[in-house]
């Protein structure tokens, strides 16, 4: 590597640099707001590092509302629509990429049809449904609302497509069927990109406003987002309990990803090898 081309990764590497910290100083700033008294929340310069501790006070103050209620309804709803959502996506990519069937191919295009319609444009018909067969207002509606997923069939079966039609041969020799060949052979040859897809539907289910604001309607029932809404609305003024419950809300889904970084890393490298 000449010197003309280390200069050029070295400025990279501090533009990257510069543009990441540009990205993260919001998210800093609601950590550091989270932790002052509400005098220096907004104090100018800004204090990164408070001079005032308020740590203990504030999340304190947040917890002790329904905040903890709001939050295990998110974990509730957010793990099994999750798991639901897994579970139907790989089952259908499985059928999509490995059973023959006449009219497969017109019945996915159809599927992928039904994806480019907006979900606005179908809130009202999902309304009046759930209405009428009694899942409105409870966590189960919004669990099955969010289990089925286009994208998720969609992303999943282009990876069981890269799985050769060999490994099924040989189990079929011995005996197997689809059920045992699709949960003991395919699915853990692509348990990256299964893993990568559970931690962007369960990000998702986690941050969804929409869903819960037309199909909850009972407080204790509320997610997250509606509770933070909630919180908001009664403390609008305490910006530095805002932050906290904000940083609180956030957390879940940092520990997602950081443990789920690895198995996102080889999903995306799955995707893009061939052969």
């Amino acid at each position: 590597m000449d010197k003309n081309q280390k200069f050029k990764k070295i400025v990279l590497t501090l533009l990257m640099l510069v543009i990441g910290i540009l990205f993260m100083s919001p998210f800093l700033w609601m950590i550091s707001a989270s932790m002052k008294p509400e005098a220096d929340v907004f104090a100018y310069p800004i204090q990164w590092i408070p001079k005032h501790w308020n740590v203990i006070e504030n999340y304190k103050t947040v917890w002790e509302t329904k905040f903890s209620l709001y939050y295990w309804n998110s974990i509730k709803v957010s793990v099994l629509t999750t798991a639901l959502s897994v579970l139907l996506s790989s089952m259908a990519a499985y059928a999509f990429s490995k059973i023959k069937f006449r009219g497969r191919n017109a019945l996915f295009v159809l599927i992928l049809a039904i994806y480019m319609i907006p979900s606005q444009a179908i809130l009202v018909p999902q309304f009046l449904l759930f209405r009428w067969i009694g899942l409105f207002d409870s966590h189960f509606g919004l669990i099955l609302l969010g289990s089925f997923s286009v994208l998720g069939t969609f992303m999943l079966r282009q990876f069981y497509l890269g799985i050769h039609d060999e490994y099924m041969e040989s189990a079929r020799i011995d005996g197997a069927g689809h059920i045992r060949i699709f949960w003991s052979i395919c699915t853990p040859l692509v348990r990256p990109a299964i893993a990568t897809y559970a931690i962007l539907r369960f990000i998702w289910t986690w941050n969804d406003y929409q869903n819960p604001l037309i199909f909850l309607r009972t407080k204790d029932l509320f997610t997250l987002p509606l509770g933070i809404r909630s919180f908001a609305d009664l403390n609008g003024e305490f910006y530095s309990l805002i932050m906290a419950a904000s940083v609180s809300a956030i957390v879940p889904l940092l520990i997602i990803f950081i443990i789920g970084q690895k198995q996102v890393i080889e999903g995306i490298s799955m995707g893009g090898v061939k052969g």
